[in-house]
């Protein structure tokens, strides 16, 4: 039998967590398979990696992607984030799986709605079980979302309120307690355009005008914001 040959790249600024996600992907792959990987500890290193394995038309199957990560020296990449919307530019072929601390509602959503990456982790959730699950799936099954990030789906979707993802961002932005100036400033919308967007939203969670604390506390309980 041919063997099936995997080229993967992993990207996380913690090298200690990087060896514990290549020896669980080795010691747990078929024996079919042959992984090649790729590891990067930065945003700069990450791209040359990318760039190259695209100048030579040997596209990586897999990139895995922490999404909090040091900017890369032109100050161009920012996130895990914004490599994988660099490699979603460049090519489907790759599959892509975000990995992050955080489970906040809004960036978890955000980044589905962005990138729709083929795997979603929690960090917190991974095991070495749940990785090696999670690499044959997206391999082979995708998508494939741990827990936590399942969870947060459900309660948003059950809840049927059509929430767009500029609503969302604004509900976020309002739970950080930011005024209508700096969130139209944050989104480069005018200031009428964010008070009609959040007049909208107390209409959807049916709170009266005004009343931002019952709105926030509204989105909590559908999901759309943590508690």
């Amino acid at each position: 039998m041919a063997q099936e040959i995997i080229k993967i790249l992993m990207t996380d600024d913690h090298p200690m967590i990087i060896e514990g996600y290549q020896n669980t992907l080795l010691a747990t792959k078929k024996e079919s398979q042959k992984l090649i990987i790729d590891i990067a500890t930065n945003c700069d290193e990450s791209l040359e990696l990318i760039n190259k394995s695209i100048s030579l038309g040997e596209h990586y199957t897999v990139c895995f992607f922490d999404i909090s990560m040091p900017p890369s020296s032109d100050g161009e990449f920012k996130s895990g984030e914004d490599l994988a919307l660099y490699v979603r530019k460049k090519t489907r072929r790759t599959k892509i799986v975000m990995l992050t601390m955080f489970d906040e509602s809004y960036r978890i959503h955000s980044i589905i709605n962005n990138i729709d990456p083929e795997g979603f982790l929690i960090k917190s959730d991974i095991t070495s079980r749940e990785l090696a699950s999670a690499f044959q799936a997206v391999l082979h099954n995708p998508p494939f979302y741990s827990g936590t990030v399942n969870q947060i789906i459900k309660r948003t979707r059950f809840s049927n309120l059509e929430v767009d993802e500029v609503n969302h961002h604004i509900l976020y932005l309002i739970s950080k307690s930011m005024k209508n100036k700096d969130i139209a400033k944050e989104l480069n919308l005018s200031l009428s355009s964010i008070e009609k967007k959040k007049k909208l939203l107390k209409e959807i969670f049916k709170v009266e005008e005004g009343d931002e604390k019952t709105l926030i506390e509204k989105a909590k309980g559908y999901g759309f914001l943590n508690n």
